[in-house]
């Protein structure tokens, strides 16, 4: 598969063009399921690029909406093909998270909000392997390692020499008074971060407790943005067993400003830095270093 061919943004465009010629025709969801003989669910995750699509769905889906131009027709049987493609994490087996690592992979920037761990995109090894131990402690250790790669391959995009990812972190206190995996592995943890924040690509905040209340209190989420306009931005909230993404403009607008004011609260990125540093001297004082 070509590098520039992401399978997962594929299917977003494809979708977002089926959805355009669906309105353009006039017609719902639901009438063009019947018209299919298949269910309207299936159409909708057509259009939301959560769904694997055929080129015989792009045809039929075609035929509908009565497109005339077959370079039109064209072009999308062959959206409908990369879309099918594989990308580099299918080589890890069977990933739960597989669209966001496609989002994330595509991405131009990325705002994250962490209350309890350190972002993956910037975790240690040892780090990722206690949190995702503690996460999952009935999953088997081929399971854990399958995970722990995965992440450590996403941060390619951090470390990348040309147009790495753009990286804005707002981290809770929490996320680094939890001592997730003893004292060594913090302080390992938190002078990584330390180095990290000082790339020009990555700003790191810490938002103290005594900042008391604020706009995420509710917890974690990522705000996803891409480099080409037709790719809306994409705002992502991690679940248990489905996550939630959401793409409508106003929704994006909403977290974006929470995002606004989360960073207007936190410590600025050279505090922060201090912040960490402090908290690590702490943790090299209980360990006896």
């Amino acid at each position: 598969m070509p590098s520039n061919v992401n399978p997962t943004v594929r299917r977003r465009r494809l979708g977002q063009e089926l959805r355009r010629l669906r309105e353009l025709k006039g017609m719902t969801a639901e009438e063009v399921a019947e018209r299919l003989l298949v269910s309207q669910s299936k159409i909708s995750r057509l259009e939301n690029g959560r769904r694997s699509i055929s080129q015989r769905d792009v045809r039929d889906l075609c035929g509908v909406y009565e497109v005339a131009d077959h370079r039109v027709v064209e072009s999308l049987m062959q959206m409908a093909k990369d879309s099918r493609q594989q990308g580099w994490w299918h080589a890890f087996g069977d990933i739960p998270y597989s669209v966001y690592i496609g989002l994330e992979t595509d991405a131009d920037s990325l705002r994250v909000y962490e209350p309890q761990v350190i972002p993956g995109l910037l975790q240690t090894r040892s780090y990722a392997e206690s949190v995702i131990q503690g996460a999952l402690p009935e999953a088997p250790p081929s399971d854990i390692d399958k995970r722990v790669g995965v992440r450590l391959r996403r941060q390619d995009r951090i470390t990348a020499p040309d147009h790495p990812l753009r990286l804005w972190a707002v981290i809770d206190e929490s996320a680094l008074r939890r001592m997730v995996g003893g004292k060594q592995v913090m302080i390992e943890q938190l002078e990584r971060l330390i180095e990290l924040s000082n790339q020009p690509h990555v700003t790191v905040q810490v938002l103290p407790f005594h900042m008391g209340a604020h706009p995420g209190i509710n917890g974690q989420y990522a705000i996803l943005e891409f480099p080409d306009a037709l790719d809306s931005s994409v705002v992502y909230i991690e679940g248990v067993t489905s996550d939630l993404y959401l793409e409508k403009a106003i929704d994006v607008q909403r977290y974006s400003v929470m995002y606004e004011h989360l960073r207007a609260q936190a410590l600025n990125a050279e505090q922060t830095r201090h912040f960490i540093g402090d908290i690590v001297k702490q943790y090299a004082e209980l360990s006896g270093a």
